[in-house]
């Protein structure tokens, strides 16, 4: 059998903590015959590292879901240094994003848009080129679902800020919270977006724990027999 470690960036926010193990909770629902645990590559324990050694002990393979939204420093690092660390055991899935999923459940997140011509995507940011490329593309997926122009504004990192892209973005303006759950970005988006409809985080949707899990069957189906 092979073991479904899930991770996810902590936060200091009990709030965020509650839904990413709620998230957590409804994948162990979809599916009861996969072993599935939760560790953290910031803040919160156990920490990354520390619960491979315990997984690895325990089963023969593991794969890796990272539960976040692109693919960047915790992603080609943290989650890169378990694999390289058990060779032949621990394996890496694909990130959450981008994916139509995120879109439909973005899309449901902001409402009724009768009322709305532009949206902006707030996103947590990365240093990582490849993490932004990751959120334009899920900028586009939106834009497509909704037909209206997305354009993505960061909280942090290398990619333009949210003020400025909110600043530049003319007519009726909707902020899509492309966070998974609450915390210090999401209090950020709402302070940065104060005046405009702002949209809940993902939360602990049952199709986001279904995307983990088709992450996770995809890279265990891929695994050496």
């Amino acid at each position: 059998m092979t073991d479904l470690v899930a991770v996810a960036h902590g936060t200091a926010d009990p709030r965020g903590i509650r839904v990413v193990h709620d998230l957590v909770r409804e994948m162990a629902r979809q599916r009861p015959d996969v072993p599935i645990s939760l560790g953290f590559v910031d803040l919160n324990l156990p920490a990354l590292p520390e619960l491979m050694r315990r997984v690895v002990a325990d089963s023969n393979e593991a794969v890796v879901v990272p539960l976040l939204l692109s693919s960047g420093y915790h992603v080609y690092v943290d989650v890169a240094a378990e694999v390289e660390r058990y060779p032949g055991q621990v394996h890496a899935a694909e990130a959450l994003g981008p994916d139509p999923v995120l879109a439909e459940i973005l899309a449901d997140r902001l409402g009724d848009l009768s009322r709305i011509d532009h949206v902006v995507l707030a996103a947590a940011g990365s240093s990582d080129a490849r993490a932004l490329l990751d959120c334009e593309e899920t900028a586009a997926l939106l834009s497509r679902r909704i037909d209206r122009p997305v354009r993505v504004g960061y909280l942090s990192g290398a990619g333009e800020r949210l003020p400025a892209v909110l600043a530049r973005t003319p007519g009726r303006v909707a902020v899509a919270t492309y966070l998974l759950a609450p915390g210090f970005f999401e209090g950020l988006v709402r302070r940065h977006a104060r005046g405009h409809l702002v949209s809940a985080p993902l939360g602990a949707d049952p199709r986001l724990a279904a995307l983990a899990l088709r992450r996770f069957t995809h890279s265990a189906a891929c695994l050496p027999v």
